[in-house]
Order: structure tokens, then sequence, then C-alpha cells
């Protein structure tokens, strides 16, 4: 089990440095071949305010007198070794414009998805162990609530209603601890409802295998058979649904940002787009790619330590993650991959 788990450790971490290195050439060729380059438009404009010697540097420096494998090679070359080249709005280093930022939208992205499995499982289990004339079956239109509010219109409320009328934080300090929670709120409660419906169908479907009924048989208590028993089962798709809403946290990110006045991506973003400012906006793709997969590579490589019932297959073929379907038990790969077989 541990060298076929290694084997397959080292194949997936092979091909997310692949899917990273694809996505970052592919934004090269984008920008670079099709009509209209937008480096060289820039370079040209009179109202870009470049000299005739800086034009001349950073031609040389991004290789545009040359073929565009050769420019494609030089930037590669940089990126590898964390050169992600100089902005063309301020000429300072994209890295550091971008670690500036970065760790804004990465702090708001990850508060909301703690806020999101918060929201989540509270739904869950309110599903699970109240009554129907508390609630119970309220709580289940929650999530097609959740999903059918954009969360730019969540985050007018909660700014009208928290920051003007309650004055519990000021959109002046955005950056602040109470500020960033209510951004999360935000983004994380249409993310919720997509983590929600998960834990609610696995849970109905746990609570009524056997090994449930001889739980509540030694007469355990609603919290304690939901704690000790169903929580782990029910939560373990839970983790392919991160791997695959981390797009839409990022993405979310960004216009929240826009409506808290945060200083992050979103912000550094839109002062690229206006200015044709290309180095940054391939970076910002490629950080973006790059924590995508190194997301979903985590929850691939998790998922066979987390679950006893599945193993890794001896030819060790990537796994393929599918959502499992309501009233099933959690299959979150494809049988080529992996065998049902007992814990290591």
């Amino acid at each position: 089990m541990r060298d076929s788990y290694g084997i397959y450790v080292l194949k997936r971490i092979g091909q997310a440095i692949l899917v990273i290195l694809l996505a970052y050439v592919a934004t090269f060729l984008v920008i670079s071949v099709l009509p209209g380059d937008p480096v060289s438009a820039r370079l040209n404009d009179p109202e870009s305010g470049f000299s005739a010697d800086q034009v001349e540097s950073i031609v040389a420096y991004y290789k545009l007198d040359q073929n565009i494998f050769v420019q494609l090679w030089e930037s590669l070359s940089r990126f590898l070794t964390g050169n992600l080249g100089l902005s063309l709005r301020t000429n300072l280093p994209v890295a550091g414009m971008l670690g500036d930022v970065a760790k804004s939208t990465l702090l708001l992205a990850g508060t909301a998805l703690v806020v999101a499995l918060v929201l989540a499982f509270l739904i869950g289990y309110g599903t699970y162990a109240l009554p129907t004339w508390a609630g119970r079956d309220l709580l289940r239109a929650f999530p097609a609530l959740f999903l059918s509010i954009p969360n730019y219109v969540i985050g007018l409320l909660i700014l009208v209603v928290f920051s003007f009328d309650l004055g519990l934080f000021s959109v002046i300090d955005a950056e602040s601890g109470t500020a960033t929670l209510f951004a999360a709120f935000t983004l994380g409660i249409p993310v919720s409802a997509q983590l929600a419906e998960v834990v609610i169908a696995n849970l109905d479907h746990e609570a009524g295998q056997e090994y449930a009924s001889v739980a509540r048989s030694r007469g355990l208590t609603q919290f304690r058979l939901f704690a000790l028993h169903l929580l782990k089962p029910s939560s373990l798709p839970v983790v392919t649904v991160i791997a695959l809403i981390v797009g839409e946290l990022l993405g979310g990110a960004v216009i929240t940002e826009q409506i808290f006045g945060r200083n992050g991506l979103g912000a550094l973003v839109q002062q690229s787009v206006t200015q044709q400012d290309t180095p940054v906006l391939q970076a910002v793709v490629s950080l973006s790619a790059a924590v995508f997969v190194i997301v979903n590579l985590v929850a691939d490589l998790i998922y066979p330590l987390l679950d006893p019932r599945v193993r890794i297959a001896g030819n060790t073929r990537a796994a393929e993650k599918t959502l499992p379907a309501p009233g099933r038990s959690p299959g979150p790969f494809t049988p080529s991959a992996l065998t049902p077989g007992e814990a290591a």
C-alpha cells in the first residue's frame, strides 16, 4: 500500500506541475500570437510615457525582437525561477506586486471557505437533528435560497445593514478583521449552498445505514451519533466539492473586493486590464491556475487516506473524482484507479 501510494503521489505531483506549465504557456501564446499584440501596442502608444531608451530596454528584456519560440523559452525560464517579469505600468517586479495583494485575496478566500463549511455543516446538522416543527424542512430550502442570491447583492445588503446602519465595521478600513469577516460572509454564503447540498444528501444516506441503527440502539444521543459516526463519512465528499469550488472562490473574491474596497487581486486586475499591463495579467492567470491545481492535488492525495473503503490500485493510474449521487455511497474515484478494499 505504501509503495503504490508513494508512486501515486509522485505521478499526481508530476501531472500538477505539467498542468501549471501548460496554463502558463497557453496564456503566453494567447497574449503573444493573437493579432494586435498588446505588449507592442502598449510600448508604441505615445500616451504610455515610455522614452526610446525604456522601450529599447523592455524589448531586450522580453526578447520582443526575437521569434515567438525564443520569447516563450525566455518567459518560461523566468517563470520556473519565480521571476514573473516587470510591470509595463509601474516598471516594478510583478512577483512583488502580486505578493503585496495576493495575501489579502487568499485571506478573504480562505476565511470565506471556513464560513461556507461552518454554514454547510450547521444546515446539515439541522436537517438531521431538528424536529419538523422546529424548521427542519425549511433548512433544506436554504441552499437553493443561497444560490439564488448573487454575492454582490449579499455584499451590498451587508454594507447597508452592518456598516452604514449598525456601524459594526468601517468601509474606510476594509482590511480590518471585522471587515474581512463580513466580506467573507458575502463570498461564503453562495458557496456554502453547494457544500450543504452534498452534506445533506450524504447525511441522509449515512443515517439510514445499519451501523447508524446499531449506534442508536446503544442509546447514543443525536449529537453523539452525528459527531462520532455520521460526520466523517458525510464529510468525505466535501473534500471533492472544495477542490471544485476553488475557482469560484477566487473569482468571487475579485468581485467581493470591489464591493468592499479591498486592495487585492481584484484591484490589480482592474488596473492591469485598463492599462494593458499584460505581464501582470499573465501572472495572475498563472497564480490562479496554480492555486486551483494545488488544491485539487491535495484533495486527490488525502482522499485515499481519509476513506478506508478505498485503496490505491497496484497500477497507480491517476484517479478522477466524481461527485456521489444522492442516495449512494460516496464514490470519489473511478474504479479504474481505485478499487474497493479494506483499510490498509
